[in-house]
């Protein structure tokens, strides 16, 4: 079920009075019925996936009872690998298996050795990558002694299926997320009231940016070999921002929706194209996955803690493998290791933690620096999202020769001026408001009534009269 779907409008309402006014006698209630809806809304794509959540949360529930019983090292080493191996093992068949196979049957064929395996039809689950990580960070967390384990096995199972966040993020951690589902809620109008102004944001950055840049995006990419330098510059600067568009949008909406049922899920996007630097954009883009692998991975690894080599390694191995999270292509890969390699002259040069605070703070406008190192940033992230976007590595290396061409000096076949003139509108709306959670965050900005609803209704016109074709997230796919 998307988010932009009528059905999706139809389902919210229902939910919403539902959980408000007919459930919300016992929290139990409560719980309970979230985990029906959210198994409807997942099962809306494909029932049949409906038995992997299931099993997973079933496993991750009785592992966290089975540690908190467990006081022998090897005996919780053991129920920990029993959740790593199963949450781990269904994303590595669903997600890579054809991957593997594939590169095995290559390996073999460039030392003249060509077999022919039997390959399986298998179709993603949807949300697996992100459901998956937030029921190991329950496992890990009580692991490590820093979570108490649930014996509320309603409430757990709601938080592993909470239908606003399931299938794209944000990846909530236990600590934040769990206690919520533990406690008695109460309706808060005006966290609510700023939820719909995020889930109206988002459906502006979904429909209206992400959704008109997808189809000049894909033209462009499809049919690289026949455009210009200066439009297939055009083509990675819209799926930039298309994919922010997309993602961003979908946590605005995840977590505007969140607010109105009660909840608090974590901010994932915080303006990541205004950074100043590669750290600092890793900071502000997709916070929940790159913090859960600073956690989980990174710093069990000694993170920045250890001799400079050791940090190098570790900062590479983050960085692929969070390409390879996002999937089987060495796309992914490329494009991760690209990142860690932006990374690293930060890091020789001790600037990694230098730009932590909001660019321009307190100023309307950022000086000569901050732009020109906001602009660098951005251009090596969009020069990134040519691999990301790509369907292999050879197609990315030819599109990026195409882009480096004398043609690059030549008018763009493609300017959509409408779509540019959006773009602009998103850009000043969110540089006006980066230091808040989302750009219609308007309480305490100085602006009347009267203004704050002509906003609102001025972006619910552009969403209708401006919306384009409708595309799936893109996130789906991961």
């Amino acid at each position: 079920m998307l988010f932009n779907s009528l059905e999706f409008a139809i389902f919210l309402p229902i939910v919403f009075l539902l959980y408000w006014f007919v459930f919300n006698a016992r929290l139990k209630m409560q719980n309970a019925f979230l985990v029906l809806a959210s198994y409807f809304f997942y099962g809306w794509w494909d029932w049949r996936f409906l038995s992997l959540i299931f099993f997973s949360s079933l496993v991750d529930y009785t592992v966290g009872l089975g540690l908190k019983h467990k006081e022998g090292k090897a005996a919780r080493k053991l129920l920990l690998f029993v959740s790593i191996c199963v949450n781990i093992g269904f994303l590595g068949f669903f997600k890579y298996y054809n991957f593997f196979v594939d590169s095995f049957v290559d390996a073999f064929t460039f030392l003249g050795q060509p077999i022919n395996p039997g390959m399986l039809s298998i179709l993603l689950p949807v949300g697996i990558s992100f459901y998956t990580f937030q029921t190991l960070s329950y496992t890990i967390d009580i692991y490590r002694r820093k979570l108490q384990p649930t014996e509320d096995v309603i409430a757990f199972f709601a938080f592993v299926s909470f239908f606003p966040q399931l299938v794209a993020g944000p990846i909530e951690r236990a600590t934040n997320l769990l206690p919520q589902f533990l406690q008695k809620r109460a309706f808060d109008q005006a966290n609510a009231i700023d939820g719909m102004r995020q889930i109206l944001w988002g459906l502006f950055k979904k429909i209206v940016i992400a959704d008109n840049c997808a189809g000049y995006v894909n033209e462009i990419f499809t049919n690289y070999q026949d455009q210009s330098g200066s439009t297939l510059f055009i083509g990675a600067f819209f799926f930039a921002l298309q994919i922010y568009g997309d993602f961003s949008g979908y946590s605005d909406i995840a977590i505007g929706t969140a607010r109105l049922f009660g909840f608090k899920l974590m901010q994932n996007f915080a303006f990541p194209y205004f950074s100043r630097d590669i750290a600092e954009f890793w900071r502000r883009w997709h916070i929940s996955l790159t913090s859960w692998f600073r956690d989980y991975l990174y710093i069990p690894m000694g993170g920045s803690r250890v001799a400079k080599p050791k940090v190098v390694r570790n900062i590479f191995i983050v960085f692929i493998v969070s390409g390879f999270w996002h999937g089987a292509n060495w796309t992914f890969i490329f494009w991760g290791l690209l990142h860690a390699c932006y990374f690293l002259p930060l890091l020789f040069l001790h600037r990694n933690r230098k730009n932590l605070d909001v660019i321009a703070k307190g100023r309307y406008f950022p000086n000569f620096r901050e732009l020109a190192s906001m602009i660098v940033t951005f251009l090596l992230v969009v020069f990134a999202w040519i691999f990301f976007r790509a369907e292999n590595l050879s197609q990315a290396f030819e599109y990026v020769g195409g882009l480096f061409s004398m043609s690059f000096f030549s008018l763009p076949e493609v300017l959509p001026v409408e779509l540019l003139i959006l773009i602009l509108i998103m850009f000043v709306a969110e540089w006006l408001q980066r230091d808040k959670k989302h750009a219609l965050q308007l309480d305490g900005a100085g602006i009347p009534g009267w203004g704050r609803w002509l906003i609102y209704y001025a972006v619910v016109f552009c969403i209708i009269w401006f919306r384009g074709e409708q595309q799936e997230f893109i996130y789906f796919q991961f």
